[in-house]
């Protein structure tokens, strides 16, 4: 058995080995630095593909940004798709003390910019790249970007008073989750990304108010077709925690897929080198088209 520290160096490693991919075009949704959408046309030229929302992950943390999925959304390009890889405000821009460690997300602006790319989506893509068709949306989004995925079309079924709240569901064709945080109280137990999840709400008192309106395993049923793609030896975002939403679904009346892929922990999944990413667009284009 290869040891899974090990194990997952080498997949970071590789993963994160690919030269950024330069978008087609990068169009602002907001007037923050990080509130911009890139946009991927389609490599061969095909007009009226499917629209692929891209979430990226890195905890939610400022050290990770939409950079290290460029090839991701490149791979999907070439696999004849539209490709939105979106930015989004992470971590905090207070100082941390000294020892402290990096602070994931931002509340609310990490759900604000999610609410408002999505919103903004459509008009975006018509100007940006017309070959994209709106009317065919898929989301995904890998580790915290796929939380963020599973929200965004969860947020018709956000509790009432939420700013966020869409009075009809999203028109999305569907959702899919790469080992994504999807069950927070699951994450808490299995201290996912080093605390990620309480730091995301604010604090342990923040999280038990805060949850009910960002915690995909509480905003269930959707009425969205959605599949989770999650490698067995993943040590980031252990299975659990999407066997633990698959589970919440279930008791929701929601049938989630999950697909398990053996020996693969959780970087492979957007990795155009790996044979998991290949997965990952099939189940992509399953939805799309």
């Amino acid at each position: 058995m290869p040891d899974p520290v090990a194990r997952d160096a080498a997949e970071a490693e590789s993963a994160f080995s690919h030269p950024a991919v330069a978008p087609d075009v990068s169009v602002p949704y907001g007037d923050h630095p990080d509130q911009v959408v890139d946009f991927y046309a389609p490599r061969e030229g095909q007009a009226s593909v499917p629209l692929v929302v891209l979430l990226h992950g890195g905890a939610w943390r400022a050290a990770y940004d939409r950079q290290h999925v460029t090839p991701f959304a490149d791979f999907l390009a070439r696999r004849g798709l539209a490709v939105a890889n979106v930015e989004y405000r992470r971590g905090s821009e207070i100082p941390q003390q000294r020892g402290s460690g990096p602070v994931a997300g931002r509340w609310p602006e990490t759900f604000d910019d999610i609410a408002a790319v999505m919103d903004a989506l459509p008009g975006l893509a018509r100007k940006a790249l017309p070959q994209a068709d709106v009317r065919r949306i898929v989301v995904t989004g890998h580790s915290a970007g796929g939380q963020l995925a599973l929200w965004a079309a969860a947020r018709h079924v956000l509790p009432t008073g939420s700013l966020w709240r869409l009075p009809t569901p999203p028109a999305l064709r569907g959702v899919v989750a790469l080992a994504p945080i999807a069950d927070f109280a699951q994450a808490v137990e299995l201290d996912v990304c080093n605390g990620a999840v309480v730091q995301l709400l604010g604090g342990q008192v923040e999280f038990e108010v805060r949850s009910p309106y960002v915690d995909p395993a509480a905003l269930l049923p959707t009425g969205i077709a959605t599949v989770v793609v999650q490698g067995r030896a993943d040590i980031t975002v252990p299975y659990a925690v999407s066997e633990s939403y698959v589970d919440a679904a279930a008791k929701a009346g929601e049938t989630v897929g999950l697909t398990l892929l053996e020996d693969v922990g959780h970087f492979p999944l957007i990795d155009p080198a790996a044979d998991a990413c290949a997965v990952v667009a099939e189940e992509i284009a399953q939805l799309a088209w």
